[in-house]
């Protein structure tokens, strides 16, 4: 059995174990808030009962908590190639979604502007247009010229009708302006969704890169203390005494805490013969 598996069984022994005790507490639970325990005068004795099991309890969810850390951390690192490679695609898809979002908002965005445009320069042409009727028509009946006013009044009933088509030609591109905007502001929701999306997988990468490099690191740590052990049995073979190595400090990364010694390095020395060094 490996060590991953043993680490899983003894997390579900807890767990039961966690269970069985939890189960055994609500009676202390219940006596702790009835009357008759305070009356009889046994709530010390209850309280201190309760406390005892409850620092055991608390003790055996934190290990267990431990134990949960260190399993999807050893699940983590054995299957990081794939959980790489699979962070990898999800950000490449997300990051080619996004690119055809942006791409349909550029399309909208100068589509909307277009319009908008065009909504604004209609509606100018067409009040130019009657402003223009109108000052005609005025000038012609200032100078009595009847004929001048016959046209003038021709072209501003035209343009009054014109004015009227073009605003309800307003009317109907402020509601596709409204449309347009509303697809804007939903591409902008996904754009940003897909963002979030590349970020939050980037980071789970980023957490499993830094996993496997602490890994790494241990590894190319316990080399060195291989090598270190057999340069501290050479050195005592002849004599000499490894003052520099005295000052070995490796900080260990990952699930535990602390750092490798010189003391290591005096135990792997044991461990070698002199055939061990020289063949170095």
């Amino acid at each position: 059995m490996n060590e991953l598996q043993e680490m899983k069984d003894r997390r579900d022994q807890q767990t039961m174990e966690l269970e069985t005790l939890q189960a055994a507490l609500i009676p202390y639970e219940a006596a702790l808030e009835s009357p008759e325990t305070i009356e009889q005068g046994q709530e010390r004795e209850v309280r201190d009962q309760y406390n005892d099991r409850k620092r055991t309890i608390d003790s055996l969810d934190l290990q267990i908590h431990v134990l949960n850390r260190k399993i999807h951390r050893r699940e983590n690192l054995d299957n990081r190639e794939t959980l790489m490679a699979g962070y990898i695609a999800d950000m490449a898809n997300w990051a080619a979604d996004e690119l055809e979002l942006n791409a349909k908002r550029e399309s909208l965005s100068t589509r909307l502007n277009e319009i908008r445009q065009l909504a604004q320069e209609d509606m100018t042409r067409a009040r130019q247009a009657e402003t223009e009727a109108a000052t005609a028509y005025a000038q012609a009946v200032a100078w009595g010229d009847v004929e001048g006013e016959k046209a003038a009044n021709t072209d501003a009933q035209k343009a009054a009708k014109n004015l009227s088509s073009a605003m309800e030609q307003h009317r109907r591109q402020s509601l596709i302006i409204s449309a347009l905007e509303q697809e804007l502001t939903i591409v902008d929701q996904h754009i940003t969704e897909a963002q979030q999306e590349q970020k939050k997988i980037e980071k789970q990468a980023l957490r499993l890169a830094h996993t496997a490099l602490e890994e790494k690191w241990n590894e190319a740590a316990r080399a060195l203390l291989d090598v270190g052990g057999k340069l501290w049995a050479a050195a005592r073979l002849i004599d000499h005494e490894s003052v520099s190595m005295y000052k070995l400090d490796i900080p260990e990364q990952g699930e535990n805490f602390g750092s490798w010694k010189w003391g290591e390095l005096a135990d792997r020395a044991g461990q070698h013969r002199m055939q061990d060094v020289l063949s170095m």
